[in-house]
């Protein structure tokens, strides 16, 4: 075993127990968890725009709007939830706007309104779904998450030797994408026989949708980390990177099942 292999297994070993609490007392320390995960993740995503303390000012702006998401959606305040998201994007660009007035226009860059409203819709806009699910549903999603990574990677590091999409991410496999499929098929076969009402089938189905969300938020991250030029999103998990590196699959698994349980009851 590689030193950073054993590194990632024991950042995930320290981790763990804390999500488990987090899952077990659930309301308020839910809360904590996904602002600790957002404002994290939220300034790893503008770091990558923006290095170390350039552009300050709109990251801690960025993330303040992500607090507050998270706050209003906690408190059921779905209408505020809506507003803070037009705050965030009127304000950015009323930034732009006062800019392109008074500097040089070629110094007006509307790209920045577009990473900060990014910012906010990638992370606490799809992290706030969790507060929607029942405690065994959160756990099938992350669960179903962590399945399609370790089970993908251990696939692909065994058996992989046929590259699924090279110029994003020239390590992943057909082979690892298939083994993360078998894993979280398990997963949700496993949870769902087991608390759920769903019959096998569905269950299957719905392991086959979130692998797909999985595999394709860990893709988006990819592509977009490369787009920068930047290996990491951050370096505050020995192992994994940053916490964006870390849950980069859980973003895309989150609405997913959220979409497909309001279609579908499987609890």
């Amino acid at each position: 075993m590689t030193n950073s292999h054993r590194q990632r297994w024991m950042t995930a070993l320290a981790v763990f127990p804390v999500l488990i609490a987090v899952l077990a007392i659930g309301d308020w320390a839910l809360l904590a968890g996904l602002l600790a995960a957002s404002v994290v993740g939220q300034y790893e995503f503008y770091s990558m725009f923006w290095p170390r303390n350039e552009k300050m000012t709109l990251k801690l702006f960025g993330c303040l709007m992500g607090i507050a998401i998270l706050i209003a959606s906690y408190l059921n305040l779905a209408t505020a939830v809506i507003g803070v998201l037009v705050l965030t994007f009127w304000l950015s660009n009323f930034a732009f706007l006062s800019k392109y007035g008074i500097t040089k226009r070629d110094d007006a860059d509307f790209t920045q309104t577009q990473i900060i409203t990014s910012g906010v819709m990638y992370l606490p806009l799809l992290l706030q779904a969790a507060f929607s699910f029942q405690r065994i549903e959160l756990i099938l999603v992350l669960f179903a998450a962590f399945a399609s990574d370790i089970g993908g990677f251990y696939a692909g590091r065994f058996f992989g030797k046929n590259k699924i999409w090279p110029r994003v991410s020239p390590k992943k496999t057909v082979e690892g994408s298939l083994g993360g499929m078998f894993a979280c098929c398990i997963i949700t076969l496993t949870i769902g026989l087991t608390f759920g009402t769903a019959p096998w089938y569905a269950l299957v189905l719905l392991g086959i949708f979130l692998n797909c969300a999985s595999q394709l938020g860990d893709f988006f991250e990819s592509a977009l980390k490369r787009t920068v030029g930047v290996k990491d999103s951050g370096a505050i998990l020995p192992g994994h990177g940053g916490v964006l590196d870390r849950i980069d699959s859980i973003l895309l698994v989150l609405p997913t099942y959220w979409f497909a349980q309001s279609i579908y009851s499987f609890f």
